[in-house]
């Protein structure tokens, strides 16, 4: 069985800024979350983008799927913790590779960030994510076999 060959996936750069704002901005009105105007998210990339903690991945023509990594610095070790803030393709592109072709390069990027750990933070009924995730060698069990691993969040302010 032959393999099919993933799309390419780019770096973004600065001008890249409102691409991404809009991809982001679309994943969140898909699911119906809040998301700011599109102008102003884009604003905030380009300044993540330049702040050197932030790395996002774009793939596709339009581009049509992104990623959002975020870096800092790791308590147990000497080197990075890796964050995979933001997964998100275009729903014309699901299915064809993209968000495989995203998760490798991310793996990729983050090794070459020094990232000795990567977080990913899903939705219980996302289990398409979940098998992507989990065929990458993903997993929500520590240390493989552990106890069952669970993200918590909350918002600090209204």
């Amino acid at each position: 069985m032959a393999t099919r060959e993933l799309p390419p996936v780019r770096r973004a750069e600065t001008g890249d800024a409102r691409d991404v704002a809009q991809l982001l901005h679309d994943f969140n009105r898909e699911f119906d979350e809040p998301a700011p105007p599109v102008e102003a998210l884009a604003e905030r990339v380009a300044e993540l983008l330049a702040g050197g903690d932030t790395v996002v991945l774009l793939a596709g023509d339009g581009p049509d799927g992104v990623a959002v990594l975020r870096f800092r610095p790791a308590i147990w070790s000497s080197g990075l913790e890796c964050y995979l803030a933001e997964l998100y393709v275009t729903p014309p592109e699901r299915g064809r590779g993209l968000g495989r072709a995203l998760m490798e390069a991310a793996v990729r990027e983050a090794r070459g960030e020094g990232a000795d750990t990567m977080e990913i933070g899903v939705d219980e009924p996302d289990t398409a994510a979940r098998r992507l995730y989990e065929s990458l060698g993903f997993s929500n069990r520590e240390r493989g076999d552990g106890p069952l691993m669970f993200v918590y969040e909350r918002q600090l302010h209204d």
